[in-house]
């Protein structure tokens, strides 16, 4: 009797497929459903101009495998390639992109400080005064009613 095939399979990325990120990534994170083996596996990160752009550090914890990350600037495509090796399994191979959008700040010489104040609601204040008091009155009317309902049964007895 033969023991069933097991495909590992990708359960997630950080960042995720597709993403575009604002702030640089300090590492990829590649969650499968088999618990990878502690050695063999490999992440690599490149670059929109190919070059290696991760650190070389590949953690496995669990079902995650984690790669550090050199610190980023440039804009543009980043690929994550994955070779992936399970215990009786065969490797999981296979790579995503995810986009980086570096914001450029800008300093100007001078900084108008402008003083923030809350706007306003904009609404009718005597439509929301006039639903409350609405609502006292009818408590009111339903606190007289119980009174009254109470007071008729404690006479009854």
């Amino acid at each position: 009797m033969t023991a069933p095939a097991l495909a590992n399979s990708l359960v997630a990325t950080s960042p995720i497929a597709g993403a575009t990120l604002k702030v640089a990534p300090s590492a990829v994170t590649i969650t499968v459903e088999i618990t990878p083996m502690d050695m063999g596996n490999e992440i690599t990160v490149t670059d929109p101009g190919g070059r290696r752009v991760d650190d070389g550090t590949l953690t496995v914890a669990e079902n995650d495998i984690i790669i550090g990350m050199k610190p980023i600037t440039e804009s543009g495509a980043y690929r994550v390639s994955y070779n992936i090796i399970s215990e009786m399994d065969v490797p999981l191979v296979g790579s995503f992109i995810f986009n980086f959008s570096s914001s450029t700040i800008s300093t100007p010489e001078e900084e108008e400080v402008v003083p923030l104040t809350p706007a306003k609601a904009q609404g009718s204040d005597f439509g929301t005064n006039l639903f409350v008091i609405g609502l006292l009155v009818a408590s009111f009317a339903v606190l007289i009613t119980l009174a009254l309902y109470a007071r008729k049964i404690f006479k009854e007895r």
